[in-house]
């Protein structure tokens, strides 16, 4: 428990301090009095979001396969593989960022954003997404940092590049009076501030050399029985936000706005639960490589704990603030009732998406990546797109509660193949 504490304690104010900077740049935007323009986040971030399901994918694949190789005393072939797999991880998130750039217009209109909404969140992935590869290239520093067992300085990356977002959006947005461009130019700059940190955190501990050009398809078959699954099950999640967003949109930009707020509370509300997907991952890979399903369990067990205690505490905060959040957003028409349901009752729900991830956290480190592949999509498809679509016949409430009882499906199936498969080791281990 304690290892499992500090991992992801240390991991959890990394994320929680570049979630706060995007929350408080959404504040920003919202103080600007333009409906258009907070639309136009949502509408952007829905397909940010699948961006950064792809970078964080590979980052779980080199984590992982780094955190056995150092497990079983391989910390040579450790670095020169994760050297290797960095230049792949580059080339396919610039392919994907520029590409994305290219397809904004398109894109954003096929989920529902028009006029001033549409323009200007075309104009926002101009800026941000050729800049994919910054943020890929820090969140793959951070997992080596994290598989070493460095959490301190893993959490330093993420905390520079919160700090550098926190100074320059004011100062872009009101003070050079620059609005969502601003907040755009300010994404980059904060992009390259983690990816410098990531190199200069990581000198110590000798696991970068120069990639040697043999060793990229080793490393790319080796990675990539773990990468390839968890990016498929990382783009799970943001594909089935897409639908949820194009149904959303049908109820007018209030909704949508209403929507978005939810979206920047809720990664910073449950930091600690994302955290642990990334934190408890090294943890199990270590103990499956020093063959110690035990210990495979115990993590397993503190994860689930540690997540009801954030659920529970994150709740109770929601609840007795939904007023103050409601003004400090400027939450309009349709929206207010989305951010009350939000917080009253629909928070609840995020207990069981913690166990889909510390599930799918189990499944990607313990040799069964497919598996968190199949529940994550199981979740997007099944477990979203019939239930939005009858909420949707309630209003946009509807399609809110529609998405929350599917999670409840599938994050307690997740749970109990997970719990299947670890046992299922220990009894590999002691015969």
């Amino acid at each position: 428990m304690r290892h499992v504490v500090v991992m992801a304690g240390t991991g959890a104010i990394g994320l929680m301090a570049v979630f706060l900077v995007d929350l408080l740049n959404f504040l920003y935007i919202s103080h600007l009095h333009d409906p258009t323009l907070t639309a136009a986040i949502a509408f952007a971030t829905s397909l940010s979001f699948v961006q950064s399901a792809v970078s964080l994918g590979m980052s779980i694949g080199l984590g992982a396969s780094t955190g056995r190789l150092i497990g079983a005393c391989r910390s040579h072939r450790a670095r020169r593989q994760a050297s290797a797999f960095l230049v792949v991880m580059v080339g396919v998130t610039l392919l994907l960022g520029c590409t994305t750039a290219f397809f904004a217009h398109p894109l954003l209109a096929l989920l529902g954003a028009h006029g001033g909404a549409l323009e200007h969140g075309t104009s926002f992935l101009h800026i941000v997404s050729p800049a994919l590869p910054l943020i890929c290239l820090g969140m793959a520093l951070s997992s080596l940092l994290r598989a070493v067992g460095d959490a301190k300085r893993a959490m330093r990356v993420t905390l520079t590049g919160a700090i550098c977002t926190a100074i320059l959006d004011p100062l872009l947005i009101f003070g050079l009076h620059m609005g969502l461009e601003g907040a755009a130019i300010s994404t980059v700059l904060s992009r390259c501030m983690i990816s410098l940190s990531g190199f200069l955190n990581l000198r110590g501990y000798n696991m970068l050399e120069w990639p040697r050009r043999r060793m990229i398809p080793i490393s790319c078959q080796d990675i990539g029985k773990i990468a390839l699954p968890a990016i498929a099950t990382n783009m799970a999640t943001p594909i089935g936000n897409l639908f949820v967003t194009r149904s959303m949109s049908r109820f007018g930009l209030e909704a949508v706005s209403g929507q978005a707020v939810v979206d920047r509370m809720v990664p910073v509300a449950f930091a600690f639960v994302f955290a642990l997907t990334g934190s408890v991952g090294p943890i199990m890979a270590q103990n499956l490589g020093a063959r110690q399903p035990a210990r495979v369990r115990e993590t397993f067990l503190a994860a689930l704990k540690l997540t009801a205690l954030c659920v529970a505490l994150a709740w109770a905060i929601f609840a007795a603030g939904h007023n103050i959040i409601l003004q400090a957003f400027h939450v309009q028409g349709a929206g207010i009732a989305l951010v009350k349901l939000f917080c009253c009752w629909v928070v609840a729900s995020y207990m069981f998406i913690g166990l889909l991830f510390v599930s799918n956290t189990a499944f990607n480190n313990l040799g069964h990546p497919l598996y968190s592949t199949g529940f994550n999509w199981g979740r997007a498809t099944l477990g979203t797109i019939p239930f939005v679509a009858i909420g949707a016949h309630y209003g946009p409430q509807g399609v809110m509660i529609g998405q929350a009882l599917g999670v409840v499906v599938f994050g307690s199936l997740a749970m109990v193949a997970a719990l299947s498969v670890i046992g299922n080791l220990e009894k590999k281990y002691s015969s």
